[in-house]
């Protein structure tokens, strides 16, 4: 089953989420969410802050395990579908050991909020890693998606590159 097979798991620790009016998502445009994420974050912690959570990539799904205090039992999972990441990066001026991906968050009422999600991972090569195997996770989701025609072929494929772009530095 390829929902299974798991692209890249990481211990990282989970910096939140933010809104983003961003609408072209292009180099750089996670940068502004990414050092508010992390003073948010830094104001929190003495020192270090402990890894608390477990980031899984698979095609069509991105799962984000939270773990408990001693790092040990999942107390839950967000779960991001492949589909509506819209940009991913490792490439941030704040710490280069930040992985940050917008997501488009469908609301109840059918509108749309783009939110930028952020991680910091124990290396800068760790995030690049993410960066890379998000890549690849993308393009497995796209290539099913055309095979089981929900992608139609005459739709350019420059909308469909740009709609998962990735800037890995």
């Amino acid at each position: 089953n390829k929902n299974r097979t798991i692209l890249k798991c990481s211990i990282v620790t989970y910096l939140g989420k933010i809104s983003t009016t961003e609408k072209q998502f292009l180099s750089g445009c996670t940068e502004k969410s990414v050092i508010e994420l992390w003073e948010k974050s830094t104001l929190v912690r003495e020192d270090i802050m402990p890894a608390n959570a477990v980031l899984e990539i698979r095609p069509f799904q991105v799962r984000l395990h939270h773990l408990d205090l001693k790092g040990a039992a999942t107390v839950h999972m967000d779960t991001f579908q492949v589909a509506r990441i819209a940009y991913c990066t490792a490439d941030h001026n704040v710490s280069p050991n930040i992985f940050a991906w917008i997501y488009r968050e469908v609301n109840d009422d059918l509108s749309y909020q783009m939110d930028c999600h952020a991680v910091e991972c124990e290396s800068k090569l760790e995030a690049k890693k993410l960066a890379h195997a998000m890549m690849e996770a993308f393009k497995k989701t796209f290539n099913s998606l055309k095979s089981d025609g929900r992608i139609h072929r005459n739709s350019s494929s420059d909308e469909l590159s740009q709609e998962f772009a990735s800037d890995d530095g």
